[in-house]
């Protein structure tokens, strides 16, 4: 008998914030900061920076779905997208994610991408409903941060 490998749950979603690539992409790079704005984020430390200073490896604490989880992702820049990959989780098996910036005007289109792969078992529609709340926080409170930030408010 051959069990196949459990599908990755994916979902995405895009939003439109009146800011440039730079000002958004500076504003997911300031990792600390995530838990003021995405709550399912309780702590986030950098554990390794590039030689510009953009985070590489961070160790955050997430809460979702009644679970806590130790994860530490990578981060990959560029100057349109950021992607993280996970490193090492205690109840996901694998989360690839990431923002492609499009700018359009004085403003620019964010796509948030995200797989993740549980290594525990959840009934589908509390996963479904927890990546659902998670992606919404990812990209409008995403976008509440950068006007916060950019307006200096």
């Amino acid at each position: 008998m051959v069990y196949g490998r459990a599908m990755a749950t994916k979902d995405s979603r895009e939003v439109v914030i009146e800011a440039t690539p730079e000002q958004i992409l500076d504003v997911i790079a300031d990792v600390e900061a995530t838990p003021t704005w995405s709550p399912q984020y309780q702590k986030a430390e950098v554990l390794d920076r590039y030689d510009n200073g953009k985070p590489k490896q961070v160790k955050m604490t997430v809460k979702a779905a009644g679970l806590t989880d130790e994860q530490v992702i990578e981060y990959t820049w560029a100057d349109d997208k950021v992607t993280w990959t996970l490193v090492s989780a205690n109840q996901l098996k694998a989360q690839d994610a990431g923002y492609t910036l499009t700018p359009e005007g004085d403003k620019t289109r964010v796509r948030f991408d995200i797989a993740i792969d549980l290594s525990v078992p959840l009934p589908g529609f509390i996963l479904k409903r927890t990546i659902k709340g998670g992606v919404e926080t990812a990209t409008e409170g995403l976008r509440k941060q950068v006007l916060k930030v950019v307006k200096g408010g």
